[in-house]
């Protein structure tokens, strides 16, 4: 699987079901080539086009499944809201 896979799929939250984001990129151990987390652009509102200050960071042990339209994570929600 491509990153641009990745990239068109929708992330969910599987305590609430909410849309998280999608992925803009990929943390990378350079090391072993394992992926360590994604980044991805929250759902905002405002004049953040240009910022990155809302994007979020979903560890690679947080992915429960992926499936052919959407990513289902595992985060807390007390996590989340600090970002949505």
């Amino acid at each position: 699987m491509r990153l641009s896979d990745l990239q068109n799929k929708t992330l969910v939250n599987v305590n609430n079901g909410k849309n998280i984001g999608n992925i803009v990129d990929v943390n990378i151990d350079f090391e072993n080539g394992n992926i360590l987390s994604f980044i991805i652009e929250s759902k905002s509102t405002g004049f953040s086009f240009f910022s990155k200050e809302n994007d979020i960071l979903v560890k690679w042990t947080d992915i429960r499944k992926i499936g052919e339209d959407v990513i289902i994570v595992d985060v807390r929600q007390n996590w989340l809201n600090l970002y949505l």
